[in-house]
């Protein structure tokens, strides 16, 4: 392939062809959380009150709680793979690399899957 040296061991070698598309999808979804985000500040600005009772009901409305579970899964997902790339990147030995990457999607996924929880118990029961 090469004659030893550093780059005629890579020439040829070409791209992995996954970059440009992990770079897109974690831009699609910063632009999913500011946009949702929004809608929760403006959200929270209409509420009359803070209360439990208030909350649980406008939370209990579909039109409340389906971008609630959307927005949800968006900032998990976004922040698991933000802290994934920051993992690969710094964390050079491979067994602990495997123990952190595993930990890091036990908590994205068990912490959604809760905050989804959550939010389809108000909306289906009134009730947390």
């Amino acid at each position: 392939m090469g004659n030893g040296t550093s780059i005629g061991k890579v020439r040829g070698l070409g791209s992995a062809h996954h970059g440009a598309h992990h770079w897109l999808t974690h831009r699609l979804t910063a632009i999913s959380n500011l946009v949702l985000m929004a809608w929760l500040l403006v959200s929270f600005m209409l509420l009359t009150d803070f209360n439990y009772s208030t909350v649980t009901t406008w939370l209990s409305q579909p039109i409340a709680a389906v971008p609630m579970i959307l927005l949800i899964f968006s900032l998990f997902f976004h922040a698991r793979m933000g802290l994934t790339v920051l993992i690969e990147d710094y964390v050079h030995e491979t067994g602990l690399r495997f123990a952190v990457l595993s930990a890091l999607n036990l908590a994205a996924i068990g912490a959604g899957a809760f905050a989804i929880f959550s939010v389809a118990s108000i909306a289906l029961t009134g009730a947390a």
